[in-house]
């Protein structure tokens, strides 16, 4: 089967995961719950859930708390993307080709939209803890998944951009690479780390998967800005030159087009090279990794 094809049916299968664990939407807060739904249920790849998944499975994962995490941190990787879009921060009325979350629902519904994903991505998770013959590891767990969202992961990583975006702050080259570690790669990372941790892997293989994921991360990140660029508009479905036009900071408008090449290329076979080291390989997780990497949108 074609790798797109199977990335289709593993994504239609986390939606079902992601319904699942998704709130009623009834009671006094039904419009709260509908709204977390409409930007839930909005499509998407379902990458980081995936690569959890496919993490899992490479280390022998067995039970069910891996769904809950799963749902977890799709939760949270949505909610970011509600507040992204606020009038605040990035001021977008589309994603995913339909009108973002404070479009159709107002931006006070918006914010507690994205407030009741992240707390209630917490809730699904730590009730792992009533049901899991390994309390220890959803213990660690939870520690990555709250860290890799939080101020010394994403949303640390969003206020460095937004402080950036705003000039406040000099975006120098060391700027850049923490706002991409911390918005763009910290759950990417999360996801192989936590993947891993549920299935048993040792302190050492959790490591150097959080190596890969801030490799992936970082790679993921220039190839976009190199898409930019010279990418297709058709399939990027935006503008090209956007950063250049508002004067952003790039990988590629500090280093160059060739330069930027080589660095994804160089990135993306670190983290190849970390997947192919464990002895127990997933062939499709080291081709999703180059999908994701050298993708065209």
């Amino acid at each position: 089967m074609a790798l797109e094809e199977t990335i289709k049916e593993k994504a239609a299968a986390i939606d079902e995961i992601v319904a699942a664990y998704t709130p009623e939407v009834t009671g006094f807060q039904k419009t709260l719950f509908e709204a977390m739904d409409y930007s839930l249920q909005a499509g998407g790849k379902r990458l980081r859930p995936m690569l959890m998944q496919e993490s899992f499975a490479m280390f022998g994962g067995n039970g069910d708390s891996l769904q809950a995490f799963m749902a977890a941190q799709e939760m949270i990787h949505t909610y970011s993307l509600i507040h992204d879009d606020l009038p605040a921060m990035d001021n977008d009325d589309y994603r995913r080709g339909r009108k973002t979350n404070h479009v159709v629902f107002g931006e006070a519904m918006a914010i507690l939209a994205g407030d009741g994903l992240l707390n209630y991505a917490y809730e699904v998770a730590a009730k792992c803890f009533e049901t899991s013959k390994y309390p220890e590891r959803i213990g660690k767990a939870m520690m990555i998944l709250t860290k890799k969202a939080g101020v010394y992961g994403m949303v640390g990583g969003q206020a460095v951009d937004v402080e950036a975006e705003k000039k406040d702050l000099a975006l120098t080259e060391d700027t850049l690479l923490f706002i991409h570690e911390n918005k763009t790669a910290a759950l990417i990372q999360s996801s192989l780390m936590i993947g891993a941790v549920l299935a048993g892997a040792t302190d050492e293989e959790v490591s150097q998967l959080e190596k890969a994921g801030y490799d992936i991360g970082i790679a993921f990140q220039i190839q976009d800005d190199i898409l930019d660029v010279i990418g297709d508009e058709a399939k990027l479905g935006k503008p090209l030159h956007s950063d250049e036009k508002n004067g952003k900071l790039t990988y590629v408008s500090a280093h160059g087009l060739e330069e930027s090449k080589k660095q994804v290329e160089a990135y993306s076979e670190e983290a190849i090279r970390i997947l192919q080291g464990f002895g127990h390989r997933n062939l499709f997780l080291e081709e999703l990794v180059k999908s994701l990497i050298s993708r065209e949108k």
